[in-house]
């Protein structure tokens, strides 16, 4: 069957035993609450004029779409904290969280930056002095960011909390495959897909690690403040130039080139997934239905057997 690659922009992201799935017109989350029932949260997107135009331009509309997904995906986290956090079925987990978002937000960025460009350029600088090769200094600091990300995943995979998150970013792949392959988005349908998907934010990552390397290495070996400001005024152009090489290798997904660049994507995916059961796929199966209402052009891929436990 035609797979449904790139028919509806969508993506998705794991939260707090939950699970976001957006489209064109809509994002949803949807999160198991400790009383075992599922609850639904949706959100209508409507960027701005600005933002819709640049969505529509190669490079610019994968800052954009970052931007985008951050902002988002935050928002999803914040509403899967408090599901859990609600002690009665009957308060609303859903409240103004901006200001909450926001901060976040811009703290999640600061401390990003903080973790994997300047902790990176600081050891870097160590070696340095025994290095006469600007290219080589720069392959030595894509390493050491490349190791710093490895690490991080590595350790906070430990954390049973952080691994029912990596089942639900399983759960969520499973999903997206499904639709892609033009399956009816049912339990057993979806568990017999890959946990892997070439789109995912983890090989967005290990994908700007690569092109770092490639961009920093044309601007040879400045002194550490003047190469610490490069790297965090050219992310937006990294991550424009990431995002195109992940939108392609997912449009020619069985074209050797593209499967060789998005090899290394998905092999990192196997740290930050794990195999879902079956009530995390249904959480994943709800949020992606409710995606589906809205993209009325693959309504026909909408659970038909799922039970209904979801309470908006």
């Amino acid at each position: 069957m035609k797979s449904n690659e790139l028919r509806i922009n969508y993506g998705g992201q794991a939260v707090i035993e939950g699970v976001m799935m957006r489209g064109r017109k809509k994002s949803v989350t949807a999160v198991r609450h400790p009383a075992g029932h599922i609850v639904v949260h949706g959100e209508l997107l409507g960027p701005g004029r600005l933002a819709a135009r640049f969505r529509r331009v190669y490079f610019l509309r994968g800052m954009v779409s970052v931007w985008e997904m951050l902002f988002v995906g935050m928002r999803s986290l914040s509403f899967s904290a408090r599901v859990q956090m609600t002690a009665t079925e009957g308060e609303d987990p859903v409240d103004d969280a901006s200001t909450f978002v926001a901060g976040s937000l811009v703290i999640g960025l600061v401390a990003g930056i903080g973790l994997f460009f300047v902790l990176p350029l600081i050891i870097t600088s160590f070696f340095d002095q025994f290095v006469a090769s600007d290219l080589l200094s720069n392959v030595i600091e894509g390493g050491v960011r490349l190791g710093v990300f490895v690490a991080y995943i590595t350790s906070i995979g430990f954390m049973p909390d952080i691994r029912r998150v990596w089942m639900y970013h399983g759960a969520e792949h499973k999903t997206i495959n499904a639709l892609e392959a033009g399956q009816v988005l049912t339990i057993g349908n979806v568990q017999s897909q890959s946990r892997t998907h070439p789109r995912c934010g983890t090989a967005f990552l290990v994908m700007l690690v690569v092109v770092s390397v490639v961009i920093f290495a044309f601007l040879g070996r400045p002194p550490f403040i003047l190469r610490l400001l490069s790297r965090v005024a050219l992310l937006p152009i990294i991550a424009g130039v990431g995002f195109e090489l992940i939108m392609f290798t997912a449009r020619y997904r069985t074209n050797l080139i593209s499967r060789i660049v998005a090899a290394p994507g998905i092999w990192f995916q196997r740290l930050t997934t794990r195999e879902p059961d079956d009530a995390q796929v249904e959480v994943a199966i709800v949020a992606m239905d409710r995606v589906l209402v809205a993209e009325d052009a693959l309504a026909s891929l909408r659970p038909k057997t799922l039970p209904v436990l979801v309470a908006e």
